[in-house]
């Protein structure tokens, strides 16, 4: 007897799959949702609008694509097969209500301005405990908090006088007082559809076949026209009163960042990230201690939105190539590996300036105009723009700021910004593996 093939005919025998439920698809045609509450996007008041419903509890009465939680929904999904986390479960919202309450401004009524989040997500209990109540499963897309950061740039700042500690802003701890608020994308399609310029069924075929079929109502329930799709959050952070950025006459410093993890969290000197979105909290901390108001927007678009294993093969890239990292090709290397120079598409951003009711920005910290562009281009006044400080930037990260202001970012100085020829000669540093061939064939 081949005792390997009688062990293996034992294993296989004791792994037995449990056979699953029915399931009924959401996307079939004929299926109707019970009690389900209608969505009028750009309604007047809350109860108008009607609540956005996408958790799977509630099956018969979703009226949106896709489930509460975003990219985190899959975790969720593996808590509840390891029998961790109770497909049944309703949260307890008592005392979760925002700690500043904003709104509604007048943008949150217009579908021109609001299409990437929900104006109300921040006030579900307040506006539908009725629904609530029933077992319809709700889930708050907004929330808003307090929080003291400290920050070791900041620290060293205000050590050396550079910023004040004035107890209301800047603790005598060194930390910063802030108000943080956190979003989840919600998407009513339509307006997305027109933010870009194509029509609503265009858009959900190509989600559709951009996410691997993931989502058939994208395709087969027009009826649906709000989708929370799985992608990251944006997270703001507030220094001063949160009521006033919808104060024109109050000044207003704003950044808005896209996430840079190598850089925010780590340190990395490739590019300018860190140190820019330090800057601008140090100068929105210095706008608020004058009686403005500092605004940091940070949107969790990983690598221009093409994520860090394309950001990390773009490096290898461009440290690799025949005449090393030189800002030249700086834009060239990305769209080789990625098809495309950024991916962010800036349009939907302005969603969560809005969202505050900013109609003035008084001081911009951004060169990006494809950012200025898209809040410009939203109804929003904006000032004055501030490129980062030239003392903050790390040696690496020349090849970068240099092909971008080359490529039209804002500079103050027009007379610095480099011809082709002169990008050719602005080098980043090699890699270690090349530095030890070179030192090799010596």
């Amino acid at each position: 007897m081949n005792t390997k093939t009688k062990s293996s005919e034992n294993t296989a025998s004791t792994i037995k799959l449990k056979k699953p439920s029915h399931v009924v698809l959401t996307s079939h045609k004929n299926m109707v949702f019970r009690d389900r509450p209608n969505v009028n996007w750009g309604a007047a008041t809350a109860k108008d609008r009607g609540p956005i419903i996408a958790a799977t509890t509630a099956l018969n009465t979703r009226n949106a694509i896709g489930s509460h939680g975003g990219g985190y929904t899959v975790y969720r999904a593996l808590s509840i097969a390891a029998g961790k986390y109770s497909p049944d479960f309703k949260p307890d919202l008592n005392n979760t209500y925002a700690t500043t309450e904003l709104g509604p401004y007048p943008s949150w009524t217009r579908p021109d301005r609001m299409v990437s989040i929900d104006p109300w997500g921040a006030q579900i209990v307040e506006n539908f405990s009725d629904y609530l109540n029933k077992g319809f499963a709700i889930r708050p897309t907004i929330a808003v908090t307090q929080a003291q950061l400290t920050i070791p740039e900041v620290v060293e700042k205000i050590k050396a006088g550079k910023i004040k500690i004035d107890g209301k802003i800047v603790t005598d701890s060194m930390e910063l007082k802030v108000t943080k608020i956190a979003f989840e994308p919600v998407w009513y399609l339509p307006g997305v559809a027109q933010r870009i310029g194509i029509s609503e069924g265009e858009l959900r075929k190509i989600l559709f076949t951009e996410t691997g079929g993931m989502f058939p109502e994208l395709v087969t329930r027009p009826d649906l026209k709000v989708m929370l799709p799985p992608i990251g959050s944006t997270t703001a952070y507030v220094f001063g009163d949160p009521k006033d950025l919808a104060n024109p006459q109050i000044e207003l410093t704003c950044r808005v960042h896209d996430e840079c993890n190598g850089s925010d969290v780590f340190g990395s000197d490739i590019c300018t990230c860190r140190p820019y979105l330090v800057h601008g909290i140090e100068e929105a901390v210095r706008t608020a201690q004058r009686g403005g108001v500092g605004l940091i927007a940070y949107y969790r678009k990983e690598g221009r939105a093409l994520g860090e294993v394309t950001k990390f093969l773009v490096y290898n890239a461009r440290k690799r190539q025949v005449g090393g990292d030189s800002a030249a090709t700086y834009f060239k290397r990305t769209e080789c590996v990625a098809g495309v120079e950024d991916a962010r598409f800036q349009e939907l951003m302005p969603d969560i300036l809005h969202w505050f009711g900013i109609q003035k920005i008084h001081n911009l910290m951004s060169m990006s105009n494809m950012k200025y562009d898209a809040i410009v281009n939203s109804g929003i006044e904006v000032i004055n723009r501030f490129e980062i400080p030239p003392e903050l930037i790390p040696e690496d990260a020349h090849v970068e700021l240099e092909a971008k202001r080359a490529a039209g970012y804002f500079s103050k100085d027009k007379t610095q910004i480099k011809k082709q020829d002169e990008l050719a000669q602005v080098q980043g540093r090699k890699l270690e593996e090349e530095v030890a061939k070179k030192e090799s064939r010596k």
